[in-house]
């Protein structure tokens, strides 16, 4: 496809370096050759690993896919199919963005509630250590501080379920609207 080669037999190549999560490494690739570009014949892809900070369960961006592409720099339509891409790339991003809201609200409830129910225990140890012992006091705070350190994992779950469900409709939006960038670059390779 991009073997547009000048009378000495010489092709000039831009190159491009993109860094994106594991999960949107396959769609980079079937849809980088609509904007004219091909996988880097002389590279191969590289996994990252990072570091994991999300709670069980969670959606991880430990891993991201480093991917080399290059293009012919004789290609027609060269500004048009740069803005589409550049399009495209702030799709994935929105996407990424799109994910990471699925989790952050409910990482953040659970969090305060965590935190709510060790203040909780945290009085009704200095209730139980106090000369003489406050036992009433130690129940009374013990019993919300327990439930701050049960509750945190079921709600975290049920805002993550509702939370991608109000999400999900918008990430099709995003999915359709790549497809259609993608189909107009074709368009103008052809």
């Amino acid at each position: 496809m991009m073997n547009d080669k000048n009378s000495t037999g010489y092709t000039g190549y831009e190159y491009r370096e993109i860094t994106v999560p594991k999960e949107h490494a396959s769609l980079c690739l079937d849809s980088y050759p609509c904007f004219g570009w091909e996988p880097d014949p002389n590279r191969d892809a590289k996994i990252e690993s990072g570091n994991n900070h999300f709670p069980t369960g969670a959606p991880r961006e430990a891993e991201a896919t480093t991917l080399y592409f290059r293009r012919s720099r004789n290609i027609s339509n060269k500004a048009e199919l740069t803005r589409l891409q550049r399009n495209f790339d702030s799709c994935i991003a929105e996407l990424k963005a799109l994910e990471r809201a699925k989790t952050t609200q409910a990482t953040i409830a659970a969090l305060a509630v965590g935190i709510l129910g060790t203040a909780f225990m945290a009085g009704s140890t200095f209730a139980v250590v106090a000369e003489p012992p406050i036992i009433w006091l130690t129940i009374l705070l013990a019993i919300p501080g327990f439930l701050g350190w049960i509750i945190p994992y079921f709600l975290y779950r049920a805002l993550v379920r509702k939370r991608t469900a109000e999400v999900e409709p918008l990430v099709e939006q995003k999915y359709d609207e790549i497809n259609s960038i993608c189909e107009k670059g074709t368009h103008l390779l052809h």
